[in-house]
């Protein structure tokens, strides 16, 4: 039996969602508790390899097991053995075809930062740099350059051999919350460390450092040289997987 699973968790202490050697990614603490629950190892899928210290309210991953004890007994028993940081949020048993990587069609992440420092209950879930001759502005008009389908490339930590870099954004918008300021985007996919980059190039347009011509220039691949601000993992949120 499939059984589908939504997580959420803080990736503050964790290598991020990928299994590790040392077994502190969150994918690894997953299957450590679901072993226990299943007295055997059980490998489990996962929809996006997080990065470290980014978080996730809506993380989903996949495993096969005989259950019989219905969903909600499941949920239950796995999440009374997870650490605190990390919580299953749904459990549901789904055909054979679903897969949780592969069958996903689009992401929705979101970034937080604000232009004044963080207290001590929020610094490990927010961006928090001063805001002197910030404009905010400058974002707003930049984001729609990034919907549509573009060669993400040069907004990408690391590209494998062979990857496809091209990527569909649907959205990509600056919100303001609470006092802070929210960058959503949701797409088809992301490459490693894209959203974190994008954002990074945000707020260099925020602080005039470059316009939006130096980001049409690197949507079409012409100015890859230049490096960009990659924004700290600690902002970012892995939001909601689409199927």
């Amino acid at each position: 039996m499939r059984w589908k699973c939504v997580c959420t968790y803080d990736g503050t202490d964790f290598e991020g969602w990928q299994s590790q050697a040392n077994r502190q990614g969150v994918q690894d603490h997953l299957e450590d508790r679901i072993a226990t629950t299943f007295k055997r190892f059980i490998r489990i899928h996962g929809c996006s390899r997080t990065d470290a210290g980014v978080h996730a309210r809506g993380q989903v991953f996949h495993f096969d097991a005989d259950w019989t004890h219905g969903a909600e007994c499941l949920q239950k028993a796995i999440n009374s053995r997870l650490d605190l940081a990390v919580q299953i949020l749904s459990i549901s048993p789904v055909e054979d075809t679903f897969h949780a990587r592969y069958s996903v069609r689009q992401k929705r992440y979101r970034y937080y930062f604000q232009l004044h420092p963080s207290s001590p209950f929020d610094y490990r879930y927010v961006w928090a740099f001063q805001g002197k001759h910030f404009d905010i502005k400058a974002i707003e008009d930049v984001l729609p350059l990034f919907v549509g389908e573009h060669d993400f490339r040069g907004f990408a930590g690391h590209v494998l051999s062979g990857e496809n870099t091209i990527k569909q954004l649907t959205c990509a918008q600056i919100l303001e919350e609470d006092g802070r300021y929210v960058i959503e985007t949701i797409g088809s996919g992301y490459l490693y460390r894209m959203m974190r980059m994008i954002v990074g190039a945000c707020v260099m347009c925020g602080y005039g450092k470059i316009n939006k011509n130096f980001i049409r220039r690197r949507l079409n691949l012409e100015n890859l040289s230049i490096p960009i601000v990659t924004a700290p993992a600690q902002g970012l949120f892995l939001e909601e997987i689409y199927y």
